[in-house]
Protein backbone atom coordinates (compact mmCIF):
# COMPACT_ATOMS: atom_id res chain seq x y z
CA UNK A 1 0.00 0.00 0.00
CA UNK A 2 1.08 3.59 -0.65
CA UNK A 3 1.16 6.03 2.26
CA UNK A 4 1.64 9.77 2.53
CA UNK A 5 2.95 11.92 5.35
CA UNK A 6 1.03 15.21 5.54
CA UNK A 7 2.94 17.93 7.44
CA UNK A 8 1.77 20.99 9.35
CA UNK A 9 3.74 23.33 11.60
CA UNK A 10 3.21 25.29 14.80
CA UNK A 11 5.47 28.28 15.45
CA UNK A 12 8.22 29.61 13.22
CA UNK A 13 11.87 28.87 12.46
CA UNK A 14 13.24 32.29 13.47
CA UNK A 15 15.96 31.66 16.07
CA UNK A 16 16.11 35.36 16.97
CA UNK A 17 12.50 35.17 18.14
CA UNK A 18 13.26 32.37 20.61
CA UNK A 19 13.66 34.81 23.52
CA UNK A 20 9.95 35.56 23.24
CA UNK A 21 8.05 32.89 25.24
CA UNK A 22 5.31 32.93 22.59
CA UNK A 23 7.81 32.06 19.85
CA UNK A 24 10.21 29.79 21.72
CA UNK A 25 9.15 26.53 20.09
CA UNK A 26 8.85 25.16 16.58
CA UNK A 27 6.80 22.02 16.06
CA UNK A 28 6.20 19.88 12.98
CA UNK A 29 3.50 17.24 12.99
CA UNK A 30 3.11 14.58 10.33
CA UNK A 31 -0.07 12.58 9.75
CA UNK A 32 0.44 9.17 8.12
CA UNK A 33 -2.44 8.11 5.87
CA UNK A 34 -2.90 5.41 3.25
CA UNK A 35 -3.84 7.13 -0.01
CA UNK A 36 -6.83 4.95 -0.97
CA UNK A 37 -8.13 5.37 2.59
CA UNK A 38 -7.94 9.15 2.21
CA UNK A 39 -9.93 9.03 -1.02
CA UNK A 40 -12.59 6.58 0.16
CA UNK A 41 -12.99 7.41 3.86
CA UNK A 42 -11.34 10.59 5.16
CA UNK A 43 -12.10 13.04 2.35
CA UNK A 44 -15.82 12.13 2.03
CA UNK A 45 -16.31 12.27 5.80
CA UNK A 46 -14.67 15.70 6.06
CA UNK A 47 -16.78 17.03 3.21
CA UNK A 48 -19.96 15.67 4.78
CA UNK A 49 -19.04 17.36 8.07
CA UNK A 50 -18.52 20.68 6.27
CA UNK A 51 -21.82 20.34 4.39
CA UNK A 52 -23.82 19.41 7.47
CA UNK A 53 -22.57 22.28 9.63
CA UNK A 54 -21.32 25.02 7.29
CA UNK A 55 -23.17 24.48 3.98
CA UNK A 56 -19.96 23.81 2.06
CA UNK A 57 -20.44 23.47 -1.71
CA UNK A 58 -18.18 21.54 -4.14
CA UNK A 59 -17.72 24.67 -6.27
CA UNK A 60 -16.57 26.70 -3.25
CA UNK A 61 -15.39 24.18 -0.67
CA UNK A 62 -14.79 25.31 2.89
CA UNK A 63 -11.27 24.61 4.13
CA UNK A 64 -10.78 23.59 7.74
CA UNK A 65 -8.39 25.91 9.58
CA UNK A 66 -7.97 25.31 13.28
CA UNK A 67 -7.55 29.00 14.21
CA UNK A 68 -10.77 30.02 12.47
CA UNK A 69 -12.61 27.09 14.02
CA UNK A 70 -11.38 27.90 17.53
CA UNK A 71 -12.26 31.58 17.13
CA UNK A 72 -15.58 30.71 15.45
CA UNK A 73 -14.92 33.13 12.62
CA UNK A 74 -16.68 32.99 9.26
CA UNK A 75 -17.38 30.52 7.73
CA UNK A 76 -17.45 28.76 11.11
CA UNK A 77 -19.53 31.40 12.92
CA UNK A 78 -22.36 28.88 13.45
CA UNK A 79 -20.17 27.45 16.21
CA UNK A 80 -21.03 30.52 18.28
CA UNK A 81 -24.20 28.58 19.08
CA UNK A 82 -23.12 26.40 22.03
CA UNK A 83 -25.38 23.48 21.11
CA UNK A 84 -24.11 23.40 17.52
CA UNK A 85 -20.52 23.65 18.74
CA UNK A 86 -20.99 20.72 21.11
CA UNK A 87 -22.48 18.53 18.38
CA UNK A 88 -19.75 19.48 15.91
CA UNK A 89 -16.98 18.83 18.44
CA UNK A 90 -18.44 15.44 19.38
CA UNK A 91 -18.73 14.40 15.73
CA UNK A 92 -15.20 15.56 14.91
CA UNK A 93 -13.76 13.73 17.93
CA UNK A 94 -15.54 10.55 16.85
CA UNK A 95 -13.95 10.80 13.41
CA UNK A 96 -10.51 11.45 14.88
CA UNK A 97 -10.93 8.41 17.11
CA UNK A 98 -12.26 6.06 14.43
CA UNK A 99 -10.04 6.96 11.49
CA UNK A 100 -6.95 4.86 10.81
CA UNK A 101 -3.87 7.10 10.80
CA UNK A 102 -0.55 7.62 12.54
CA UNK A 103 1.00 10.71 14.08
CA UNK A 104 4.57 11.90 14.55
CA UNK A 105 5.37 15.22 16.21
CA UNK A 106 8.76 16.91 16.48
CA UNK A 107 9.23 19.87 18.85
CA UNK A 108 12.33 22.05 18.95
CA UNK A 109 13.13 24.35 21.86
CA UNK A 110 14.78 27.07 19.77
CA UNK A 111 16.13 28.90 22.83
CA UNK A 112 17.88 25.78 24.14
CA UNK A 113 19.12 24.99 20.64
CA UNK A 114 20.62 28.47 20.29
CA UNK A 115 22.29 28.32 23.71
CA UNK A 116 23.68 24.82 23.21
CA UNK A 117 25.02 25.28 19.69
CA UNK A 118 26.87 28.58 19.54
CA UNK A 119 28.30 27.97 16.07
CA UNK A 120 25.97 25.40 14.49
CA UNK A 121 22.99 27.16 12.99
CA UNK A 122 21.16 24.49 11.01
CA UNK A 123 17.80 25.94 9.98
CA UNK A 124 15.31 24.82 12.66
CA UNK A 125 12.54 23.98 10.19
CA UNK A 126 14.82 21.85 8.04
CA UNK A 127 16.31 20.14 11.09
CA UNK A 128 12.82 19.24 12.34
CA UNK A 129 11.84 18.11 8.83
CA UNK A 130 14.83 15.76 8.64
CA UNK A 131 13.98 14.17 12.00
CA UNK A 132 10.30 13.90 11.09
CA UNK A 133 11.00 12.20 7.77
CA UNK A 134 13.52 9.95 9.51
CA UNK A 135 10.81 8.73 11.91
CA UNK A 136 8.38 8.31 9.03
CA UNK A 137 10.83 6.12 7.12
CA UNK A 138 11.30 4.00 10.25
CA UNK A 139 7.50 3.61 10.39
CA UNK A 140 7.41 2.58 6.72
CA UNK A 141 10.24 0.11 7.33
CA UNK A 142 8.54 -1.38 10.39
CA UNK A 143 5.32 -1.88 8.42
CA UNK A 144 6.99 -2.80 5.11
CA UNK A 145 5.16 -0.07 3.20
CA UNK A 146 6.11 2.65 0.73
CA UNK A 147 5.24 6.31 0.90
CA UNK A 148 5.91 9.93 0.03
CA UNK A 149 5.64 13.29 1.80
CA UNK A 150 3.49 16.40 1.36
CA UNK A 151 3.77 19.73 3.16
CA UNK A 152 1.70 22.88 3.06
CA UNK A 153 3.03 25.55 0.74
CA UNK A 154 4.89 28.38 2.50
CA UNK A 155 5.60 30.52 -0.59
CA UNK A 156 7.82 30.42 -3.68
CA UNK A 157 11.41 30.68 -2.40
CA UNK A 158 10.57 28.94 0.88
CA UNK A 159 8.98 26.05 -0.98
CA UNK A 160 12.14 25.61 -3.03
CA UNK A 161 14.25 25.59 0.14
CA UNK A 162 12.00 22.92 1.65
CA UNK A 163 12.16 20.79 -1.48
CA UNK A 164 15.95 21.09 -1.60
CA UNK A 165 16.21 20.17 2.08
CA UNK A 166 14.01 17.11 1.57
CA UNK A 167 16.04 16.02 -1.45
CA UNK A 168 19.22 16.27 0.64
CA UNK A 169 17.72 14.01 3.29
CA UNK A 170 16.59 11.58 0.60
CA UNK A 171 19.99 11.38 -1.07
CA UNK A 172 22.33 11.79 1.94
CA UNK A 173 20.37 10.15 4.75
CA UNK A 174 20.75 11.28 8.37
CA UNK A 175 23.10 10.50 11.23
CA UNK A 176 20.97 7.48 12.10
CA UNK A 177 19.59 6.22 8.78
CA UNK A 178 21.61 5.49 5.66
CA UNK A 179 20.44 7.00 2.35
CA UNK A 180 19.66 3.60 0.86
CA UNK A 181 16.93 3.14 3.49
CA UNK A 182 15.31 6.40 2.40
CA UNK A 183 15.47 5.40 -1.26
CA UNK A 184 14.08 1.96 -0.46
CA UNK A 185 10.93 3.16 1.32
CA UNK A 186 10.26 6.62 -0.12
CA UNK A 187 8.77 6.58 -3.59
CA UNK A 188 9.93 10.08 -4.51
CA UNK A 189 12.95 12.23 -3.78
CA UNK A 190 10.74 15.29 -4.22
CA UNK A 191 8.71 16.86 -1.45
CA UNK A 192 5.17 17.55 -2.62
CA UNK A 193 4.11 21.08 -1.69
CA UNK A 194 0.48 22.13 -1.96
CA UNK A 195 -1.61 24.98 -0.57
CA UNK A 196 -4.27 23.98 1.94
CA UNK A 197 -6.72 25.91 -0.25
CA UNK A 198 -6.59 22.96 -2.67
CA UNK A 199 -8.93 21.20 -0.22
CA UNK A 200 -6.45 18.43 0.56
CA UNK A 201 -7.94 16.32 3.33
CA UNK A 202 -4.60 15.16 4.77
CA UNK A 203 -3.27 18.72 5.15
CA UNK A 204 -6.51 19.81 6.83
CA UNK A 205 -6.32 16.87 9.22
CA UNK A 206 -2.71 17.78 10.01
CA UNK A 207 -3.83 21.37 10.67
CA UNK A 208 -6.48 20.19 13.16
CA UNK A 209 -4.07 17.90 15.02
CA UNK A 210 -0.75 19.80 14.96
CA UNK A 211 -1.42 22.30 17.76
CA UNK A 212 -3.03 19.83 20.21
CA UNK A 213 -0.12 17.46 19.60
CA UNK A 214 2.42 20.22 20.19
CA UNK A 215 0.71 21.22 23.46
CA UNK A 216 0.59 17.57 24.56
CA UNK A 217 4.30 17.10 23.80
CA UNK A 218 5.15 20.23 25.78
CA UNK A 219 2.94 19.15 28.71
CA UNK A 220 4.52 15.68 28.89
CA UNK A 221 7.99 17.22 28.68
CA UNK A 222 7.16 19.35 31.73
CA UNK A 223 5.47 16.41 33.53
CA UNK A 224 2.10 18.10 33.37
CA UNK A 225 -1.33 16.57 32.61
CA UNK A 226 -3.00 17.07 29.27
CA UNK A 227 -5.22 20.13 28.87
CA UNK A 228 -8.88 19.78 29.78
CA UNK A 229 -10.10 21.67 26.69
CA UNK A 230 -11.02 20.37 23.22
CA UNK A 231 -7.36 20.20 22.23
CA UNK A 232 -6.74 18.03 25.27
CA UNK A 233 -9.47 15.66 24.11
CA UNK A 234 -7.70 15.34 20.76
CA UNK A 235 -4.41 14.71 22.58
CA UNK A 236 -6.02 11.85 24.54
CA UNK A 237 -7.05 10.22 21.28
CA UNK A 238 -3.51 10.57 19.93
CA UNK A 239 -1.95 9.06 23.05
CA UNK A 240 -4.43 6.18 23.07
CA UNK A 241 -3.44 4.68 19.72
CA UNK A 242 -2.43 7.21 17.04
CA UNK A 243 1.17 8.10 17.89
CA UNK A 244 3.86 5.99 16.28
CA UNK A 245 5.46 3.96 19.06
CA UNK A 246 8.15 1.38 19.67
CA UNK A 247 7.52 -2.36 19.82
CA UNK A 248 7.34 -1.92 23.59
CA UNK A 249 4.68 0.79 23.32
CA UNK A 250 6.92 3.81 23.95
CA UNK A 251 5.74 7.06 22.35
CA UNK A 252 8.63 9.37 23.24
CA UNK A 253 11.52 9.22 20.77
CA UNK A 254 9.16 7.53 18.29
CA UNK A 255 5.86 9.36 17.84
CA UNK A 256 7.06 12.37 19.82
CA UNK A 257 10.58 13.72 19.60
CA UNK A 258 12.02 16.64 21.57
CA UNK A 259 14.94 18.65 20.17
CA UNK A 260 17.71 19.34 20.89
Amino acid sequence: MKYRLYIDEVGNSDLQASLDPNHRYLSLTGIILELDYVAKIVFPALEKLKQNYFNSHPDEPIIFHRKELVNKRYPFNKLQDTMIEQRFNAELLTLLQNWDYGVITIVMDKLEHQQRYQTWRYDPYHYCLAILVERYVLWLKDNQNLGDVMAESRGGKEDMRLKNSFTCVFTDGTNYIKPEIFTQYLTSKELKVKPKANNIAGLQLADLIAHPSFRATLARRENQPLATNFGGEIAKILEKDKYYRSKHGLIDEWGRKWLP
